[in-house]
């Protein structure tokens, strides 16, 4: 009816009495939730992600359980006189009688627990034996990862200014080298010169004998560093550059030189942001490769980190060490992806998570 003011509403208009940020509902102020996709997303992909753990656990077990030989049989070969009345005690004191599902389930229930059982190789619980080649891991891995990235992006950017020029095709034959050379013969290349020949770097381990400072567990990692930064420069580079160049033709980039930007300012803030999305996921998917998939750098340099310590186990019939540490090696994996969901809505807020 005219004149009559409009109906009343459990919700009260923003600054009409309630505070910011606050909802009156039944006559009780409630708090809006901050950034509520944000938050379901994350949740929905840590569901996800337990799934595939579940999934990739069973996979893992049985696929370790399949393998010909058992604990058992690594011990009854150290043992030719134990008799089958033993061996048939001690398959039942580890289980190994059991059907395959029946042992999986204790070993899942055991493990929500914290208790991933115990390294039969080092006599040691499963997680004593993987934390210290996972900060190994972390040493190697990460530095050379962070060293790769900042030069790969330099080079990149470098190469897109003036493609087919000069600068272009060094950078480009470097790139096409740090690909194709294997990463072995690198390890070996590196070793010769600085350790052999030069004499100005340690060979191999983690640190010095009677040593082991700071300075000593630098100069230690030098060469493993480099060899993987190397490997892995060439690829991030190609994909730097051609994100770049691509960016670089687009209208927005010609409108801001026409508006009389800086070529620092529209490399740097107006193409670079735009580029790094296809670059975020090859650096992401590589992300969880840096724990499993440096087996021959470690080898090669003997370092005991977690590439290393899968391989051992899985030789050695460790299925606890084995089976734990590639669940890791997945979770890292899975992790990356979610870290680059993420810097995908922060480059580009279009993007729907």
């Amino acid at each position: 009816m005219v004149g009559e003011g409009p109906p009343s509403t459990p919700f009260a208009a923003p600054g009409k009495g309630v505070d910011a940020g606050l909802r009156r509902h039944d006559g009780v102020e409630l708090p809006e939730v901050p950034n509520a996709p944000m938050t379901r997303f994350i949740l929905a992909r840590c569901a996800q992600a337990a799934i595939v753990l579940l999934v990739m656990s069973f996979v893992i077990y049985s696929l370790i359980g399949l393998m010909p030989g058992d604990p058992i049989d690594v011990m009854i070969s150290s043992n030719p006189g134990a008799t089958p009345e033993v061996v048939a005690r001690l398959r039942a004191i580890y289980g190994l009688d059991q059907p395959i599902l029946l042992r999986y389930g204790h070993w899942l229930a055991a493990a929500l627990h914290g208790d991933f059982g115990y390294s039969r190789t080092h006599a040691q619980p499963v997680l004593t034996v993987l934390l210290p080649a996972l900060l190994q891991t972390c040493k190697l891995m990460l530095t050379s990862f962070i060293v790769s990235v900042v030069l790969a992006f330099a080079l990149g950017i470098w190469a897109s200014l003036k493609p087919g020029g000069i600068a272009d095709s060094v950078i480009s034959l470097f790139a096409f080298a740090g690909i194709s050379v294997p990463v072995f013969w690198l390890a070996l290349v590196l070793i010769l010169v600085f350790a052999v020949t030069w004499h100005v770097l340690p060979a191999s381990g983690v640190g010095t004998v009677g040593d082991g400072g700071v300075t000593d567990q630098l100069r230690h990692l030098i060469l493993p560093v480099t060899t993987l930064a190397l490997a892995n420069i060439g690829s991030f580079t190609r994909f730097i550059r051609a994100a770049m160049i691509e960016t670089l033709r687009m209208d927005h980039i010609r409108t801001a030189r026409a508006k009389g930007a800086g070529e620092r300012r529209v490399v740097l803030v107006h193409a670079l942001r735009n580029a790094m999305i296809p670059v975020v996921t090859v650096i992401a998917l590589s992300f969880g490769g840096l724990f499993s998939g440096a087996l021959i750098t470690e080898t090669m340099f003997a370092q005991p980190g977690m590439g290393k310590m899968i391989y051992d186990a899985i030789l050695g019939n460790d299925f606890n060490l084995a089976l734990t540490g590639l669940l890791f090696a997945t979770l890292v994996t899975l992790l990356g992806n979610l870290l680059a969901d993420l810097a995908y809505g922060w480059l580009d807020p279009r993007i729907a998570l």
